[in-house]
């Protein structure tokens, strides 16, 4: 089965807001996301079928702008891979 890969690029993510944007648009999240990080959460873990990857460049733009939102962010996708044995983090800097 084929990898689907989601690249977020963190020159252009200055937000949680910018983050969802790309995640939903890439993944094709469902209508019922709720664009917060719970709810981002249950989407990756339950909604998402099939084989994946999120591959985050330029990290260190995101970690400057974003501060404490993208550990948080981080954590969600670390504890994702826990999770999901179908999942994959790749962060380039």
């Amino acid at each position: 089965m084929p990898v689907r890969r989601c690249v977020l690029d963190g020159a252009s993510l200055h937000s949680l807001n910018d983050l969802y944007d790309q995640l939903s648009q890439q993944l094709a999240l469902p209508a019922h996301f709720g664009g917060n990080l719970d709810a981002l959460w249950d989407c990756l873990s339950t909604d998402v079928e099939g084989w994946f990857e999120i591959i985050w460049k330029n990290a260190d733009d995101s970690r400057r702008t974003m501060a404490q939102d993208y550990e948080r962010v981080l954590k969600v996708f670390q504890e994702l891979e826990k999770e999901r044995r179908d999942f994959r983090l790749k962060i380039e800097p």
